[in-house]
């Protein structure tokens, strides 16, 4: 789990299992908009590096629940994937800044030679 869609997955799915430790593994994949064996797949994964602790406890005489703990080392790893997460959005953010600025260029540069009508000014107008 080390490219960005993977550490995204991880990161909303510690921040969850940090906020709601009673959550079904359904609930969870619902939640991150994944698959449930993708979710089942990252639950165990996280098991595994020690991020959370799986507990069972029994419902009734048929059923079994999992509660899922976040470990000292979960926690430790939230704040890195927090920290993470946080830089890479920066960057999406300023990219995402320097296409809007090269868009707005070209959208003055057409409006100037009359080729787009007056409404976008409006969307001109609430560019920084």
């Amino acid at each position: 789990m080390n490219n960005p869609y993977e550490q995204e997955i991880r990161y909303n799915l510690i921040k969850i299992l940090s906020q709601e430790t009673n959550l079904t593994q359904r609930d969870m994949a619902k939640k991150m908009g994944i698959s449930l064996g993708k979710a089942n797949y990252c639950i165990s994964e996280l098991a595994k590096k020690g991020f959370i602790k799986i507990n069972r406890f029994k419902v009734s005489n048929n059923k079994i629940r999992y509660f899922y703990i976040l470990t000292p080392r979960g926690v430790e790893e939230k704040a890195r994937l927090t920290l993470s997460f946080l830089k890479r959005k920066v960057s999406e953010y300023e990219e995402m800044k320097h296409q809007i600025r090269k868009l707005a260029l070209e959208v003055e540069e057409n409006r100037l030679t009359g080729i787009l009508e007056t409404e976008t000014l409006d969307v001109m107008q609430r560019i920084p």
